[in-house]
């Protein structure tokens, strides 16, 4: 395995001062890996996202970007800049200026990433045309349908090919076809060395394309690991990872 790409140290986090929502949560990603953040609804899936991205009123911990440090504290005021090309974020719920076409999202994140020129026109062509976005093109993404701007929203992230995406639920909203494809770019670029934390609760697909996996359950981190790891911890040494999912949330409280 590669070498960290992310490493995450929350010590506590949330959406008001002195309130945590999720505490004591470490972990790492490394290059050419992808890591499933799974759990219940409520577990503090997003708002660990949220402090990976700097976008909380109370985060106390540490998180680190490749090489670079990235230190955030409790003070909203101190939220710090993550530095150009170290990731990539793309939402559960698209994110889009109404007033931009598509291209224009496009030519927008490639000039603020210093990405221009000709290498830029065919890397975004061929993007468009891969999820069959091209006859939109020019067109502007309020008019479009939920899967399609969330096409936008993979477009935009996979154009810089970043050292790390942070992907929460991309999987609503895409047809068949669209989701395939997106998995199969997903391990290209991990084969490029990019580094991938997928939040979703789409279990069988998270089986079978993640490397390792982190369980949250009531803002912390009750197992992480590989599929073998987490089968072991829920004693269920052949179980799927749905079935293990079942055992540690249901079982732990049936306990």
């Amino acid at each position: 395995m590669g070498t960290p790409v992310l490493n995450v140290h929350i010590e506590k986090a949330g959406y008001e001062e002195d309130k945590s929502t999720v505490e004591n949560i470490h972990f790492s990603v490394n290059a050419g890996e992808m890591v499933g953040l799974i759990g219940p609804n409520g577990a503090g899936k997003s708002t660990t996202i949220k402090a990976l991205l700097g976008m909380l009123k109370q985060f106390k911990g540490q998180v680190i970007f490749g090489e670079r440090e990235e230190v955030q504290r409790i003070k909203k005021e101190e939220s710090s800049a993550h530095g150009r090309g170290q990731y990539a974020y793309i939402p559960e719920h698209p994110v889009f200026y109404e007033e931009l076409t598509l291209w224009e999202h496009l030519e927008m994140v490639a000039r603020l990433n210093q990405f221009e020129g000709q290498a830029f026109i065919e890397r975004a062509t061929w993007l468009v045309d891969e999820f069959k976005l091209t006859k939109a093109m020019y067109e502007k993404p309020d008019s479009f349908s939920k899967g399609m701007q969330q096409k936008l929203m993979i477009c935009i992230a996979l154009l810089i090919q970043p050292k790390l995406y942070i992907v929460d639920e991309p999987f609503i909203g895409l047809d068949p076809i669209a989701m395939r494809r997106l998995l199969q770019l997903f391990e290209e670029e991990k084969k490029r060395g990019a580094g991938i934390l997928l939040c979703t609760h789409v279990l069988d697909t998270a089986e079978k394309i993640c490397d390792r996996f982190l369980l949250l359950q009531e803002g912390s981190l009750l197992a992480q690991g590989s599929l073998r790891d987490i089968r072991s911890h829920a004693h269920l040494q052949e179980g799927s990872l749905m079935d293990c999912f079942y055992e540690l949330i249901e079982g732990g409280d049936r306990r």
